[in-house]
C-alpha cells in the first residue's frame, strides 16, 4: 500500500463470499441486480462460445482472444462504473465491452469484419470500441493501452470531473517499461486511474512464476508510493464489486491512483490459435472449473439465498444462447466495409473537408 495506508495483512487477502456480501457496495442489492449480474456473466460466456464456433468455421479472421472464465471480472468492475467514469482495455476485450452496454450484434459484426461492427469492420475482434460508453478498446500492443488510460484519466481531472478510469491488463503487460512511466507518471501528478491487473496465471505461454519476480504483481505499486489491493477470490463477482469500489472512491474523492491485482484463471489458450497443450495440465483447468468457476460459484450463492431457481436459470440460459445465435446470423447478414471506407475514420479533416485548415496530402494513392 501506500504510506498513508497501512500493508494488508495474510488474513486479509482473501474475502470470504459472504464477506464480500455484506460489503457496503454489496449489501443494499436488491434480487433483481443480482440477477442482472448473473444474467451479464452468462451472456458473456455464450457470446464467448458463439465467436469459438464461428472462428472454427473461418468466419472470423485474425486473432480470437476468449475470456471464458474471467467473466466475473467484467461485469464486477464495470457495475460500480459511474457516468464519468471511462474504461480501456487490451485484446481480450470481449467482456468489458459486453459489460458496459455494447450489443452483441454489433460486436460480432467487428469479429466478422463487417461495417455494422462497433468499429465498421476495421478492427476486428481486438478492436472494439464505443465512446459513447466511455470504452476506448480494445488493443492489440501488449501494455500500449496503460498510458492511454493515463492520459485520460488526466483529462478527468484537467476538466475537474468527479470520474476515473480502470486501465485493464493482463499479468504479463506489467513487465512492460510503458506501463511503469505510466505508473511514474499517475503516482506523480496523483491521477483518478485504477491499474487493473487480470492475472489468469500465463503471459501468453509462460507461467507468472517464470516470467515476473515479487511476492505479487500489485505490490509493485510500493516503488511509486501507490495504494494496490489484490482480489485473491477473482472468481467472486462480489468480491471484485468491493474490491473495486474501494479504489474507485478512492480515484474519486482524493484523485488518487492504485492498482488492483485480480486473481482469475483462463480456460481456453492464450488466443484460439494457442494449441494450449504445451504449459500447463488438463487436469488444472479441469480443478478450476470444478471449483472456482464465477457462474456456477455465483449460481450456487443465489440458488441458496432463494434469489434463483432451476427455472429461472434455463431462461436466462436460453435466452443467452439465442442472443448470441441471432448476432452470428447478423454478422453473416452484414455488409463488408467497401474499398472507399479504408480512407474513412482516419483523418477528422478528411472526413470534415468543410472545416479542414491543413494544406497537403492526407492520403497518398
Amino acid at each position: 500500500m501506500s504510506k498513508k495506508s497501512p500493508a494488508p495483512k495474510k488474513s486479509d487477502e482473501a474475502t470470504p463470499a459472504a464477506s464480500a456480501r455484506q460489503a457496503p457496495i454489496n449489501a443494499k442489492l436488491g434480487k433483481d441486480e443480482l440477477i442482472q449480474f448473473y444474467r451479464d456473466m452468462v451472456r458473456i460466456r455464450r457470446f464467448e462460445e458463439r465467436c469459438l464456433r464461428a472462428y472454427q468455421q473461418g468466419k472470423i479472421g485474425g486473432f480470437l482472444h476468449l475470456y471464458i472464465g474471467q467473466e466475473s471480472i467484467a461485469i464486477g468492475c464495470t457495475s460500480v462504473m459511474g457516468k464519468d467514469d471511462h474504461i480501456i482495455t487490451a485484446y481480450r476485450d470481449h467482456g468489458h465491452a459486453l459489460g458496459v452496454g455494447m450489443g452483441m450484434n454489433e460486436l460480432m459484426a467487428e469479429n466478422f469484419g463487417k461495417y455494422t461492427g462497433c468499429s465498421k469492420g476495421k478492427g476486428g475482434s481486438m478492436h472494439y470500441f464505443d465512446p459513447t460508453r466511455n470504452f476506448w478498446g480494445g488493443h492489440g500492443i501488449v501494455g500500449g493501452q496503460i498510458p492511454l488510460g493515463t492520459g485520460l484519466a488526466f483529462a478527468l481531472k484537467y476538466k475537474g470531473l468527479k470520474g476515473a478510469c480502470m486501465a485493464f491488463m493482463g499479468d504479463g503487460a506489467v513487465n512492460q517499461g510503458a506501463v511503469h512511466e505510466a505508473y511514474n507518471l499517475a503516482a506523480l501528478w496523483n491521477l483518478p486511474v485504477i491499474f487493473v491487473i487480470e492475472n489468469n496465471g500465463y503471459s501468453m505461454g509462460t507461467s507468472q512464476a517464470r516470467s515476473s519476480a515479487g511476492p505479487s504483481l500489485a505490490q509493485r505499486a510500493e516503488g511509486y508510493g501507490m495504494n494496490w489491493e489484490i482480489a485473491e477470490n477473482g472468481h467472486d463477482v462480489l468480491e471484485v464489486r468491493d474490491k473495486f469500489a474501494r479504489l474507485l472512491k478512492l480515484a474519486h474523492d482524493e484523485s488518487r491512483p492504485s492498482v488492483l491485482e485480480i486473481r482469475t484463471y483462463r480456460y481456453r489458450g492464450h488466443s484460439v490459435a494457442d494449441p494450449d497443450t504445451t504449459y500447463r495440465d488438463k487436469a488444472e483447468i479441469e480443478e478450476y472449473k470444478r471449483t472456482k468457476d464465477p457462474i456456477m460459484v455465483f449460481e450456487q450463492q443465489l440458488l441458496k439465498e432463494g434469489t434463483l431457481t432451476d427455472e429461472l436459470i434455463k431462461q436466462i440460459d436460453e435466452a443467452a444462447r439465442a442472443e448470441a445465435e441471432t448476432s452470428a446470423q447478423f454478422a453473416e447478414a452484414s455488409p463488408f466495409p467497401t474499398v472507399e471506407d479504408i480512407k474513412k475514420d482516419v483523418y477528422w479533416e478528411a472526413d470534415n473537408p468543410a472545416d479542414r485548415k491543413s494544406t497537403g496530402s492526407l492520403f497518398f494513392d
